[in-house]
C-alpha cells in the first residue's frame, strides 16, 4: 500500500473551527444539553482493574450492547444519539476510557491488551451474556482486541473509523495546552470529571507515543471470528479508505459500510444514514 502521511490531531482541529468547540466535533449542539452521559451519577459505576477504577453507565434492557468512544478528546458524550437510539431495545453499556471521563488513568504504558481487559471486567461485572461491542476510532481499535482475545463473550461488532494501521502510516501530533486553550467550558469540564486531572497532560503525551507505535493489521484482523461490521466516512482522513477496505478484507466474516460524504466523526456528520446500517447488522 502507498504510505500515507497524515496529522490526525489536525484533522480533529479542522472539525473544531469548523464548529467552534471541541464539542462541535463530536455530537450536535442539541445533545450537549440532555443527558449527561459519561456522568450521570444515576446511572454510573466502577469496576476495579488491577491499575485503574473505570466507569461506565448502564441504560434499557435487553441484549447488551457495549459503546466505546474515541481517544484523546473522546468521551462518552459522543455516543449521546447511539445511547438515545439504542436504549429503547437493547442494554446499552457506555464505557469511559481510561484516561477519559470519570476512569483513572492507570499506569503505562497504555496498551490494547490492557484497554481490552479493561472492557472484558465491566462486561463480566453487567452481564453473563454475550455482548454486541461498537466503538469509534480509538474504541474501534479496542473493540478488535477484546473481540480477538474474548472471542466467547462477544456477539458481533461495529467498527467505526478504524482500518489497518501499522507504524509510520500516520503522525498524531498533538500540544494539549493549544487545544485546551480552543473551548475553554470543555477544559473545565474535562478537568472537573477526572480523578486526577494533574495527569491529563502526561497521559496525552503517553497516547500520542501509542498511537505512533500500534499496529492493527493481519494478525489481529485474523483473529476476529464473530460478524464485524466494518464502517467509515468516505472522506474519513483519519482512517482512510484504502486503510478501512484493507481491514475489512482482512476479518473473515466481515461487512462493509461506507457512509458517503463524511469524514471522520461520520455519525455526527449523517446519523441516520450510520443508523440505517447498523440496524439490520445487529438485528441479524
Amino acid at each position: 500500500m502507498k504510505k500515507i502521511a497524515y496529522l490526525y490531531i489536525f484533522i480533529i482541529a479542522f472539525h473544531v473551527q469548523a464548529q467552534q468547540s471541541i464539542r462541535g466535533a463530536f455530537q450536535p449542539a442539541s445533545k450537549w444539553h440532555k443527558v449527561p452521559y459519561g456522568a450521570n451519577i444515576s446511572a454510573g459505576n466502577y469496576v476495579q482493574t488491577p491499575d485503574a477504577k473505570i466507569y461506565y453507565e448502564v441504560y434499557g434492557a435487553g441484549q447488551p450492547i457495549v459503546l466505546l468512544h474515541g481517544g484523546i478528546l473522546g468521551s462518552t458524550i459522543e455516543m449521546a444519539e447511539f445511547i438515545d437510539s439504542l436504549k429503547k431495545n437493547f442494554q446499552v453499556i457506555a464505557i469511559s476510557t481510561r484516561g477519559h471521563g470519570k476512569s483513572d488513568i492507570g499506569s503505562f504504558p497504555i496498551t490494547y491488551e490492557k484497554k481490552a481487559n479493561d472492557i472484558i471486567a465491566v462486561i463480566n461485572a453487567v452481564t453473563k451474556e454475550k455482548a454486541i461491542i461498537l466503538g469509534f476510532s480509538d474504541g474501534a481499535y479496542t473493540a478488535y482486541k477484546v473481540a480477538s482475545m474474548y472471542p466467547d463473550r462477544i456477539k458481533k461488532m461495529i467498527a467505526i473509523g478504524a482500518g489497518e494501521q501499522i507504524p509510520g502510516l500516520r503522525k498524531v501530533v498533538f500540544n494539549p495546552k493549544e487545544f485546551l486553550a480552543l473551548d475553554p467550558p470543555y477544559k473545565k469540564k474535562k478537568k472537573a470529571l477526572m480523578p486526577q486531572p494533574q495527569r491529563l497532560e502526561d497521559f496525552w503525551a503517553g497516547m500520542e507515543t501509542f498511537y505512533n507505535t500500534m499496529t492493527a493489521s493481519k494478525e489481529l484482523f485474523g483473529s476476529i471470528k464473530c460478524p464485524v461490521l466494518v464502517m467509515a466516512g468516505e472522506l474519513d482522513r483519519n482512517a482512510p479508505l484504502p486503510t478501512v477496505i484493507n481491514a475489512y478484507n482482512m476479518i473473515p466474516n466481515a461487512q462493509l459500510s461506507i457512509i458517503s460524504n463524511t469524514g471522520h466523526v461520520c455519525f455526527a456528520e449523517n446519523f441516520s444514514a450510520v443508523w440505517a446500517s447498523i440496524v439490520p447488522f445487529v438485528k441479524n
